[in-house]
């Protein structure tokens, strides 16, 4: 029997790497869910605009920009933290989602509602970063190169080490 398959190209003479977990993953993240929700924001507060004026899309931006500043606090803490201890960059998401809730509900009661504030459009101005952020995450997420294991070294004597 023979095959029918067409020999293709060929691969290249350069040498494949092994792959590596995702350096900076926090700020990659950073990065592609700011992208994502700023431009999610900006065509709200245009639409925002059409319906409500000026107020409506500023109001919009208020919302979005308090999430994508709630949001951005927890993944730069996740960078920081997890260059040193990555296992314990979860246990500071933790407890920086708890300081984060209570400081800004304290300063929005402090501070109150402006006069200008549109509160519908700056609900879904909040509502659409937060969609688009989270998708974002996810999507980042799902493409990172995490390492499960701790592959041992062959010179600190792991299992593929040759013996002495």
């Amino acid at each position: 029997m023979s095959s029918n398959a067409e020999s293709g190209r060929t691969s290249g003479s350069g040498s494949v790497g092994g792959s590596g977990p995702t350096r900076s993953l926090w700020l990659k993240l950073l990065a592609l869910s700011s992208a994502a929700a700023g431009a999610a924001l900006l065509l709200t507060a245009v639409l925002a605009f059409a319906f409500n004026g000026g107020y409506g899309a500023l109001s919009s931006l208020f919302g979005g920009a308090l999430v994508m500043a709630f949001f951005a606090i927890s993944l730069a803490i996740g960078h920081f933290v997890g260059r040193n201890n990555p296992s314990g960059a979860i246990g500071m998401f933790v407890a920086t989602y708890f300081v984060k809730v209570v400081g800004f509900a304290v300063v929005l009661f402090v501070l109150g509602a402006p006069a200008w504030l549109h509160e519908r459009w700056f609900l879904i101005g909040a509502v659409v970063c937060v969609v688009a952020w989270q998708a974002a995450e996810i999507i980042g997420f799902g493409k990172a190169r995490l390492q499960i294991y701790n592959d041992p070294d062959p010179q600190e004597g792991g299992t593929h080490a040759q013996p002495r």
